[in-house]
């Protein structure tokens, strides 16, 4: 099982080297068709509402300063992987900058990734983003809901424009 997991990691490196470009389309394809997304601002994508939510962040930012660090990466023989990795930019609806450390899983099929989760601190991001008083919602399912709500209702004015 070597190969796959060299497999598995070269796909997490093309992934966060496309970011790092602004590549949405190239961090589409390193999912599956049928790939899940979940994290704490968007909560659970699916039916490549994933792929989708790249696209949209990849085209929003096209003039943007988003540098990535992939701190540490790494696959599992049975088709498993994880990273630590950094994201720094500036939050383009109020100019703040952000940095934000996120820890992603990940489940691989044929090489691919099939399932990815991203786990990072939804309080400092929102300190960092939006400011103090809404930093400090962060912990509360009010925040947590609107900032799902919104950032759904972005997903598919874009997912419909695409068409």
């Amino acid at each position: 099982m070597p190969g796959d997991v060299a497999a598995c990691e070269a796909t997490i490196d093309r992934l966060y080297a496309a970011m790092n470009a602004g590549d949405g389309d190239a961090m589409a394809a390193c999912y599956t068709p049928d790939a899940t997304f979940e994290d704490p601002a968007f909560g659970h994508l699916e039916d490549g509402r994933g792929q989708a939510m790249w696209r949209m962040l990849c085209s929003r930012s096209a003039d943007s300063d988003l540098k990535v660090t992939v701190v540490d990466r790494q696959a599992e023989p049975g088709g498993t992987g994880t990273a630590h990795w950094l994201a720094d930019y500036t939050f383009t609806e109020t100019g703040r900058r952000v940095h934000n450390d996120v820890r992603a899983s990940f489940v691989f099929s044929g090489g691919l990734i099939a399932a990815h989760r991203d786990r990072f601190d939804l309080r400092a991001w929102g300190g960092q983003a939006l400011g103090t008083v809404p930093g400090l919602l962060g912990y509360t399912p009010v925040l947590r809901l609107m900032i799902h709500r919104r950032t759904a209702k972005g997903l598919d004015a874009f997912i419909v424009g695409q068409r």
